[in-house]
């Protein structure tokens, strides 16, 4: 189980996650992650989120999974998000502090192994945990 202080419950989260952080994606899945410290995600929505099992100013990195029903069967999909929550939750201290993640299941998630999800976890977490390109080179200096 993923302790209450880690779970991405809120809509505007998810939203926050998939629209403003980075993206890598595998055959199984896909995985968003947002960082606290991204210039391009606004801090406002950070202050007036209320998290009572958390102590002010240590924020945890939050998790939250989407496996749709082109995943397969209720009960294939609830295997799936299983698997995903406890292999996250080992993880989430390699996460930055304040980040949010979404990870969303693939339909050749239904099939794969427990072993092949952790496999192309860690693989999409390492290429999203790699530095950030460099601020020296600003976007439009090369015209």
């Amino acid at each position: 189980m993923l302790p209450s202080e880690n779970r991405l419950r809120r809509r505007q989260d998810f939203a926050t996650a998939v629209k403003r952080g980075r993206r890598a994606g595998r055959p199984l899945l896909v995985v968003h992650l947002s960082r606290d410290g991204d210039p391009r995600q606004g801090q406002a929505d950070r202050t007036s989120d209320i998290r009572p099992h958390v102590a002010e100013g240590t924020p945890s990195a939050r998790a939250g999974f989407v496996v749709s029903k082109a995943v397969g069967p209720a009960v294939i999909r609830n295997l799936v998000k299983r698997r995903l929550r406890h292999l996250v939750r080992d993880r989430l201290s390699r996460l930055p502090a304040g980040s949010l993640i979404v990870v969303r299941a693939l339909p050749p998630a239904a099939s794969a192994s427990y072993q092949d999800l952790e496999r192309d976890l860690d693989a999409a977490l390492k290429r999203l945990l790699r530095a950030e390109p460099t601020a020296a080179a600003p976007m439009g200096a090369g015209r």
